[in-house]
């Protein structure tokens, strides 16, 4: 037991040192390669006022400490957001094919943006807060409809179910408008933020999906227990003294509220939460209080990671980020399954 968690603790060690690499290599790419070793004496000397001597220009601190850094910060909180809502959401619903845009967040929240870039209702009213503040406003209408519809059916799964056709109501609503409505500038624009990205990044809009990740993730991290009982079956729950019914949907909750804040400051990027869950949980297992915070880690190092790609793979233009993520995680996901499923025939 004592090697066990040693070496769980050594595993999470080295993936918070390759979260440090990757958001280093972030910070430094870019139109103006700025050494990493610059890279982190920047941000030393704003840490800790007269650490380093100054060798670099006011121009590059501005483009490390205004520009990158709080991109790739959002990156590694989106991530972790992402990964961990995924790894609740596969295990209360039991089902590996879980998503934390279950319940229609994702499309909901594209849907708000689209009235706000579209049509301009509440457009610039609140000024860089406006497309976050609309598309979390959008994400959490689909949650509390299927709560509402769902809930009044004792079947755990009638709320995912009303989840999954409110998420096609709103993506068809994405697609009238668009096709509609808008304009090729409108058009281009929203299909963007739909794809996912980073752009946008600052560090005000930095600071609600990361007192949302550390309060929702910490009572995730709380619950875990309860996570692991629920893997008997609803009746073996029960029989333990679990309200299996209040606890799944408390968890949906906090799953959808956890990836509205990351798709209200990135966009629906696709396959983190997805994908990453059961590569944590090959790695360390299924128990919850191992899986989530792996799941996080795990989760920060691959959003940085596609998010540096997606700035780097063209020279002209950027790339949407959920673009990378899916050519790279769909292959992935392909061949995790059919190493589980051969080795199931074995």
């Amino acid at each position: 037991m004592t090697r066990s968690r040693s070496s769980y603790t050594a595993l999470l060690a080295a993936l918070c040192v390759a979260l440090a690499v990757v958001m280093g290599l972030a910070v430094s790419f870019g139109s103006v390669r700025i050494p990493v070793g610059d890279v982190w004496a920047i941000v030393g000397a704003r840490l800790a006022p007269g650490t380093f001597e100054t060798w670099w220009t006011a121009a590059r601190e501005s483009i490390v400490i205004d520009s990158r850094l709080p991109r790739a910060l959002t990156a590694a909180v989106v991530g972790a957001s992402l990964a961990m809502s995924g790894a609740v959401a596969q295990a209360v619903t039991r089902n590996p094919l879980a998503d934390p845009y279950l319940l229609g967040v994702s499309s909901g929240a594209g849907f708000m943006v689209v009235l706000v870039t579209v049509l301009g209702i509440g457009a610039g009213m609140l000024g860089v807060f406006t497309i976050p503040v609309a598309a979390f406003i959008g994400a959490m209408i689909p949650l509390f409809l299927a709560l509402l519809i769902g809930g009044r059916y004792p079947q755990p799964t009638a709320i995912i179910l009303v989840g999954v056709a409110l998420g096609q109501i709103f993506s068809a609503l994405i697609t009238f408008c668009l096709l509609v409505i808008a304009d090729e500038r409108h058009i281009t624009g929203v299909m963007h933020w739909l794809a996912g990205g980073f752009g946008d990044a600052r560090w005000s809009t930095l600071i609600f999906p990361t007192i949302t990740l550390v309060v929702v993730g910490t009572a995730l991290l709380f619950s875990s227990r309860w996570m692991d009982v629920l893997q008997t079956g609803d009746d073996g729950a029960a029989a333990l003294g679990m309200n299996v019914r209040r606890f799944r949907v408390l968890s949906l909750l906090a799953v959808s509220v956890l990836a509205g804040a990351a798709v209200s400051v990135a966009g629906g990027i696709g396959f983190i939460g997805l994908l990453i869950p059961h590569l944590a949980g090959f790695i360390v297992g299924t128990r919850a209080i191992r899986l989530l915070p792996a799941a996080a880690l795990l989760g920060a190092v691959a959003m940085v990671a596609a998010d540096t790609a997606a700035r780097s793979v063209a020279q002209s233009t950027e790339v949407p980020v959920g673009v990378i993520t899916a050519l790279v995680g769909a292959p992935i996901f392909v061949w995790m399954l059919y190493r589980q499923y051969r080795r199931l025939e074995q």
